[in-house]
């Protein structure tokens, strides 16, 4: 006989995992489903190994400028690639094991396996077909297996994975995707990234910080072309201070494999084709969700460009079936999957006053030298829309504490209604903002005007500091620029 629950979650990502912790909460018997790894891509394969990396990364590179803070460092400061990769993999097993350690705590049940839908309320758990990858702890004692399971609620919290171009699919040896980059065998001389959204540009950073010759290339006129037109073009110009090569309204359009180098003919915006020889590349074109195998055609459940449709509470088009995170499309954001599966699973638990997320005010941040890091609408789409707008900006060169840091490169731009004095959206780059952008995301949630700002006490000294001098040069009040 079937095991029967409140809501079965499939897939144990930042989406599905937080779903069964608020299940769980609310009294309802929770089980989740994974296939190959506690805790999704974000903690084993994306979001925290990778800022590992790059922590190490920046390690580096105050070394190797220690004499900018007045420090001398014998000798030649080295990466140990394989140590570096080693503490990358030790933080994603801990993150691991901590979503494991929930589950018990939450006493949410695990099911170690594949699930396919066979019905709205029904799950058959197959044996899986992947190898767990490495680094895999130890998982719960109260882990279930093959079998069949029903729930009066599921939910799919399934992820993503790395979208391919036909003809340059990776390979795992030359063409790399998010998952070889982060553990390389040993460190190439040259690279080429294709692409360069937040996956792409933090790798190219990484990469570049590291000694690697870098070249980015990429479709759109900007680089991180979903950025402000005025913060990409700043964060361009440090990453070729840098040493980065950047080839914008570019594409890869073929990629020659030689016996350990690829040579990729990048075609121009005129028509001309540059050939560029590179011992390895990324492929860092998007992501699309995982929708296969789930049995969702059977059921007749809605799809739309590779992923599920659903409403503004996780409802897909068939009762009692609903989706969270990257498989219920963009922006495909780990943040974005937890407030979704929060608000999801409150609606299913019949919460009153459950609102729906508002997509506008979900930030974006990329971790790359130095940081980018947003909220809401760019001065673009604001003049797009019809918008009267104010626009603020203040540079982290007229800021103490940046010149203290010694990270005096960066700008923080505010764009305000200038009827209502609404905050529309808030662009930032330079060290550290992907902390400082919360601020914003509190004020626009709030719904803070530029009067509520201006009288808001910002601590000295701070980069925050910064983030009221945007909000005073928006209305000519700016006092340290």
């Amino acid at each position: 006989m079937a095991e029967n629950y409140d809501v079965i979650i499939i897939g144990s990502g930042p989406g599905g995992y937080i779903a069964a912790i608020r299940a769980a909460q609310l009294g309802l018997k929770t089980a989740i489903v994974e296939r190959e790894h506690l805790a999704g891509i974000c903690s084993n394969w994306g979001c925290i190994p990778t800022k590992a990396l790059l922590r190490s990364a920046e390690i580096m590179h105050y070394a190797d400028h220690a004499k900018n803070y007045g420090l001398k460092v014998e000798g030649t400061v080295k990466a140990d690639l394989k140590a570096i990769v080693d503490r990358s993999r030790g933080i994603a097993q801990r993150m691991n094991a901590g979503v494991g350690f929930l589950m018990k705590k939450n006493k949410v049940d695990v099911i170690w396996g594949e699930a396919k839908l066979t019905k709205a309320n029904e799950i058959v758990v197959a044996k899986t077909s992947k190898k767990p990858m490495e680094p895999q702890a130890p998982l719960p004692k109260n882990t279930k297996g093959e079998g069949t399971y029903t729930a009066k609620h599921i939910i799919i919290a399934t992820g993503a994975r790395p979208r391919a171009l036909p003809g340059i699919e990776p390979d795992g040896k030359l063409i790399w995707t998010y998952f070889e980059a982060m553990v390389p065998p040993e460190m190439p001389k040259s690279l080429l990234v294709m692409g360069s959204g937040a996956i792409g540009i933090e790798f190219a950073s990484f990469y570049r910080t590291m000694g690697v010759d870098v070249t980015v290339v990429e479709v759109m006129p900007t680089v991180m072309p979903v950025e402000d037109a005025e913060i990409s073009a700043f964060a361009k110009k440090q990453f070729e201070k840098q040493g980065m090569k950047i080839l914008l309204e570019a594409k890869v359009a073929k990629v020659e494999k030689g016996a350990n180098s690829i040579t990729a003919h990048v075609e121009m915006k005129d028509g001309k084709v540059e050939k560029i020889t590179a011992d390895r590349m990324i492929s860092a074109v998007g992501v699309q969700g995982n929708i296969e195998n789930l049995g969702l055609e059977a059921l007749g459940v809605k799809t739309e460009r590779g992923c599920i449709v659903i409403d503004s509470y996780g409802k897909t088009n068939v009762a009692g079936l609903y989706a969270i995170g990257d498989v219920a499309g963009p922006p495909m954001l780990a943040h974005k999957a937890e407030h979704e599966a929060v608000i999801c699973v409150e609606k299913i638990a019949g919460l009153p006053n459950v609102h729906p997320m508002d997509k506008l005010k979900i930030p974006g941040c990329t971790y790359c030298s130095p940081q980018v890091a947003s909220v809401g609408l760019t001065e673009a789409r604001a003049k797009a829309e019809g918008k009267d707008i104010r626009v603020g900006r203040f540079p982290f060169v007229a800021n103490g504490k940046a010149i203290a840091l010694g990270e005096d490169q960066g700008l923080v731009k505010t764009i305000f209604d200038k009827k209502t004095g609404q905050l529309l959206g808030a662009h930032m780059v330079g060290a550290e903002v992907t902390e400082l952008i919360q601020g914003f995301v509190v004020a626009m949630n709030l719904e803070t005007t530029e009067e509520e700002l201006m009288h808001t006490i910002f601590p000295h000294p701070t980069l925050s500091e910064m983030m009221k001098e945007s909000v005073l040069d928006a209305y000519g009040r700016a006092l340290n620029a």
